[in-house]
């Protein structure tokens, strides 16, 4: 029997309390009611994971339904029955692939990108309005390091595992 690892060495408070506070902010961004209210400010009622498929075809010009689904981290058959809703909508409409003509790509049509511009701005909006008391400074602060985070997080994500992490730099000193 191979022996135990050895014991983690403990996790920093801060780092606890930042998870903590990245899973409220993930929990109540997720909230059904707060969806209901963005829906209600853009007035038009979409799912959540109908809005989730709309701002990913919002950042790609078309994708197959199937790369729309890795992205997602859905299975493909979910994917499928929300563009088929949201085709009969009229807000993504499937072409051809011209790489590949039994494929089809998923595009947003004027409607779609109408749908996700006031969903955006109607979430920008409300994003303004709970840091209406915070500093431009504080602002700034805080974009710079979510950023570092979400780049941190991307690195990570795709680091095999059993890779040692880089060593942080030195500090400045």
């Amino acid at each position: 029997m191979p022996p135990p690892p050895p014991p983690s060495p403990p996790v920093p408070a801060d780092v606890i309390a930042i998870e903590r506070a990245l899973t409220r902010i993930t929990y109540l961004a997720g909230r059904a009611r707060q969806h209901e209210r963005l829906m209600s400010l853009v007035g038009f009622p979409l799912d959540r994971a109908a809005v989730a498929i709309l701002r990913h075809l919002s950042a790609d010009e078309q994708l197959r339904p199937g790369m729309l689904a890795v992205r997602l981290s859905v299975e493909a058959s979910h994917v499928t029955r929300q563009l088929t809703q949201l085709e009969k909508s009229g807000f993504v409409a499937r072409i051809p692939d011209p790489e590949d003509r039994r494929a089809q790509l998923i595009r947003l049509t004027e409607a779609g990108r109408i749908a996700v511009d006031r969903i955006r701005d109607a979430g920008l909006r409300g994003m303004q309005a709970a840091l209406a008391d915070w500093t431009p400074d504080d602002l700034h602060q805080l974009a710079t390091l979510f950023d570092r985070l979400v780049d941190d997080f991307v690195t990570h994500a795709e680091t095999p595992l059993g890779t040692a992490p880089a060593p942080p730099p030195p500090a400045a000193g």
